[in-house]
């Protein structure tokens, strides 16, 4: 019994009676210990030898929760290994192949049909129905099925038909290697499991919820798992990540081969339509275009990013527009979708499977594994009964040839016997000479199926074609035994055949790349702003009417340092109380080494004079730091926050003193080092500060940046990750070149977005030279040409209007040379070498350039230069020779200069 039919049996038993009258001799000899938990019994006064029976509550919850915890877990959220499928998309499958006569059928005919196994209601089954179809494997689906990318719902059961794909056809279903069951109402037949021959698990995923446990398998590439399964076959290793029907991309660092503990981060797909709209062409698994779009809409209103609308697009594709507010940056913003919305989530996956009727938890290895060997297994299982089956052909074959040759029939003890027992006595009698040849013995059903044989096709039995046919069967079983020799082979050509029929359907849809961290106070939108007032010690978002600081967000920190030389950061807050005597307010931006303080402070009430530099990249939220020695009474005479590391020079005014020569002087920051923000300084002076003042800003000293391109993530990063850039001051630049000529400049933030299909990226360099091969598609001849790229940070293209153009070849060599190589009618010609600096001069990059030939060109090559432009030491070398000559005079006069001074005087002399 169900444990849903225990409850109600036992509920309508308490309507109809609260208490019930048992004997209490009979109660306590068939009382068993787990009884004893359940219930108690009493006397009742008055009542004699009755007892009452009270039953508690825990007890019964014990028991039948147990029940009904194992029921869902086996019976309904779980998928079995075997096939990768739960007990309700099993039935439906069944149902669906009863079914099948190569048409459609209602939906809601097959619900119908399925509720002959699955003892629960229409609307689970028409739901688990339309998830097997919208994942496009199993089920060829016909009418509104809903849509997987915006969560619409599929039209009614009565609307919509399916049948099974010939996938299915193909790989799930075989009677004969199939284990049956009866179904609950024991009035049918369904399979315990069905015969997959594929990793049909690990294709689909399965996502479910049990009692006590849960099961997320995630879907992985159709293609992949079979490349796996023959991997696995050959002893070779592989490696399986999940592949999404929406698209996205993920980041599998931590899949840990989907076992549990494990989690990938998923994202969508986001571009640039143009600097004021960004598109959202892909979304994560497990999301629809409404809920990202509702994520979306919903960090805005919170201020974590500024759009103007969100236009919803898709059809076919996905399709978002987001519209950006005036002045927000498109790459700041793609960063904050993905730290504050849908557009990135992370999913944990739990492969919990059954198996041997326990739920197990394995890895995605491990399920591959097992349904490759499971494979292995039915298809051995498969020949072998194919196999009998010839020997069947075969044997009968054999025993028919004989009893029509022999012309057995025809003996008169066979014609006169009296019975059915002496008439197949004397047949068996007959055949005891041939025995040895048949595969197996002669059984009395042998013999009355050789009685069953009409006379018509007695007479028109033909030897020969009785011979070819065992020859055929014979040969038949010899490929079969072959097979079963070598079945690992056979195997793989079944999984080889898999993927050449049906794999060009399934191409990979997610994107395999690591993701960068996003941190999310550097992408947040800065929507609040920052105040302070001064007189009471408070900071804050609220206080509108008090002094301006800064712009900030509302998960951002603040750094606060004090004139007693004490700083400290706290929480952003619409008001909060920081204190007095406030020397500088700002938003603290953590780990960064390119904000320097520079800071003159006095040691004590009467101490010396300290200068230092330093950088706060971490620090304790509300804990109090010192940037003095800590002595008491210290106070900070100058301060500056400098973003880039700038060095200012600063004018000192001492307090006048008898026989103190020295009253003002000037100190250039640059001359200190950037030390912790522990180190005390350097002493500035012993004697008493009148006043310090700025006498002039300076630049940084920090130098340029060094620059690497990851090619993973398609980003910038300082920490030497990907392809070198080169150093990057200020005011330096990237070059981007596209496959299709477009070109842009970007700076080196890190928060640039580039596209996955660069050709080159590197440091810009408004002197260099490109040589570029182009097919003209108006001219349908090739071009070369030379030129520099202006800078501009919008798309601008090198190769002309016509879209259709080509790029052949581009190359940076300053003296390059071209090798082209004719074809077609012309490839009896002799290959053409250019060499490109002269046969073309440089111009602008709108110029068309040059024509190569006239003649058909097959392929077009670059070779090595012939010359090649000299080494930067040495014209470096030469270059301070030729200084150090010109500058080499006694009063510091160049040598130019006395050159024209003696030719004037000459000059002079003459007149």
């Amino acid at each position: 019994m169900r444990p849903e039919d225990k409850e109600d049996d036992y509920i309508e038993d308490k309507e109809n009676e609260e208490i019930e009258d048992i004997n209490s001799d009979t109660q306590d000899n068939e009382a068993t210990e787990e009884e004893a938990n359940t219930h108690s019994d009493y006397k009742v006064p008055g009542k004699g030898d009755t007892r009452v029976t009270t039953y508690h509550l825990s007890g019964m919850y014990q028991n039948w929760f147990l029940d009904y915890a194992s029921y869902v877990i086996l019976e309904r959220a779980v998928p079995h290994i075997n096939d990768g499928l739960k007990p309700v998309q099993r039935r439906i499958l069944h149902s669906m192949r009863r079914l099948d006569d190569g048409r459609y059928n209602k939906v809601a005919n097959i619900v119908g049909h399925t509720m002959q196994f699955h003892p629960h209601g229409d609307a689970s089954i028409g739901d688990a129905l339309v998830q097997l179809g919208q994942k496009d494997l199993l089920i060829d689906c016909q009418g509104n099925w809903g849509n997987i990318l915006t969560g619409d719902g599929a039209a009614a059961p009565r609307y919509i038909e399916a049948r099974l794909s010939k996938f299915a056809l193909e790989t799930v279903f075989n009677p004969k290697t199939t284990l049956w069951q009866l179904s609950y109402d024991g009035r049918n037949k369904e399979p315990v499991t069905l015969p997959v021959k594929f990793p049909l698990l690990l294709a689909q995923g399965v996502e479910g919820i049990a009692v006590g446990l849960s099961s997320k398998i995630l879907p992985h590439n159709f293609n992949e798992l079979l490349d796996a399964s023959i991997a696995y076959l050959r002893g070779e290793e592989f490696a399986l990540y999940p592949d999404f029907q929406t698209g996205g991309s993920i980041d599998i660092a931590k899949y840990n081969d989907g076992e549990r503990g494990g989690s990938v981060k998923v994202r969508a797909k986001i571009g640039k339509l143009d600097n004021k709209t960004l598109v959202i062409s892909e979304i994560p698994y497990g999301k629809t275009t409404s809920t990202v779009i509702e994520s979306i809409l919903k960090a805005n209103d919170k201020g974590k990013i500024k759009i103007k609308k969100v236009d919803d697009n898709t059809a076919k594709d996905v399709e978002i527009l987001v519209h950006l507010a005036p002045g927000v940056s498109s790459d700041k913003t793609i960063d904050a979708l993905y730290a504050f919305t849908d557009c990135e989530i992370s999913i944990s996956p739990n492969c919990c499977v059954i198996k041997e009727d326990k739920p197990h938890f394995l890895t995605v290895s491990d399920v591959l594994h097992h349904s490759t060997d499971r494979t292995l297994e039915l298809l051995r299982e498969e020949l072998k009964i194919q196999k009998q089956e010839q020997e069947e052909a075969l044997f009968f074959a054999s025993l028919e040839k004989i009893f029509i040759e022999e012309r057995i029939y025809k003996d008169p003890e066979f014609e006169n016997a009296k019975n059915m027992d002496e008439a197949i006595s004397h047949i068996d009698l007959r055949l005891e000479p041939f025995k040895p040849r048949f595969i197996r013995e002669v059984t009395r059903d042998d013999i009355l199926k050789l009685m069953e044989i009409k006379m018509g096709r007695i007479l028109k039995f033909n030897s020969d074609k009785s011979n070819e046919f065992i020859a055929q069967t014979l040969e038949q079983i010899a490929k079969i035994n072959d097979k079963l020799e070598h079945i690992i082979d056979y195997t793989i050509d079944w999984f080889t055949m898999l993927k050449e029929k049906y794999g060009k359907a399934y191409p990979r849809h997610t994107v395999i790349r690591n993701f960068d961290t996003i941190e999310a106070t550097k992408v947040v939108e800065a929507n609040e702003k920052l105040y302070i007032n001064r007189q009471e010690g408070f900071i804050g978002m609220g206080l509108k009417k008090d002094e301006f600081i800064c712009n900030c967000s509302d998960i951002d920190d603040v750094i606060i340092f004090y004139r007693n030389g004490t700083y400290k950061i706290v929480k952003v807050a619409d008001k909060i109380f920081i204190g007095k005597d406030i020397l500088y307010v700002n938003v603290f931006k953590r780990n960064d080494n390119r904000t320097i303080y520079n800071v003159i402070y006095r040691d004590g009430k009467f101490g010396y004079n300290y200068i230092k530099r330093f950088a706060v990249t971490g620090a304790t939220r509300d804990r109090e730091y010192d940037l003095t020695k800590g002595t008491e009474n210290s106070r900070v005479l100058y301060f500056s926050a400098n973003p880039n590391g700038e060095a200012e020079t600063v004018k000192v005014i001492l307090k006048p003193k008898p026989r103190q020569k020295l009253l003002v002087f000037e100190k250039n920051f640059s001359e200190i080092a950037i030390k912790g923000r522990g180190s005390q300084g350097n002493i500035l002076t012993k004697a008493e500060v009148h006043k310090i003042s700025l006498k002039q800003k300076g630049s940084s000293t920090l130098g340029g940046r060094e620059v690497w391109f990851d090619w993973d993530v398609l980003r910038l990063n300082y920490d030497g990750r990907g392809e070198e850039l080169g150093e990057f001051h200020s005011n330096d630049q990237i070059l981007v070149i596209l496959p299709n000529g477009d070109f842009y400049v970007t700076n080196f933030d890190l928060s640039n977005h580039y596209e996955s299909n660069i050709m080159v990226i590197e440091k810009y360099q408004p002197s260099k030279i490109w040589t570029a091969v182009l097919y003209d598609a108006d001219q349908k001849y090739y071009y070369i040409k030379r030129f520099l790229l202006e800078v501009n940070t919008r798309k601008q293209n090198f190769l002309g209007e016509n879209p259709k153009n080509r790029l052949m070849l581009l190359t940076d060599e300053v003296y390059p040379r071209i090798e082209v190589i004719f074809g077609g009618h012309d490839a009896f010609r002799e290959a053409l070498v250019l060499d490109a600096d002269e046969f073309i001069a440089v111009k602008g990059f709108k110029a068309k350039g040059k024509r190569i030939s006239t003649f058909e060109v097959e392929t077009i090559n670059e070779l090595e230069p012939n010359r090649f432009v000299p080494s930067e030491n040495a014209s470096e070398s030469d270059d301070t020779e030729g200084n150090e000559e010109e500058n080499d005079t006694d009063d510091g006069q160049s040598t130019t200069d006395i050159i024209d001074e003696i030719t004037g005087q000459m000059k002079l002399f003459d007149e």
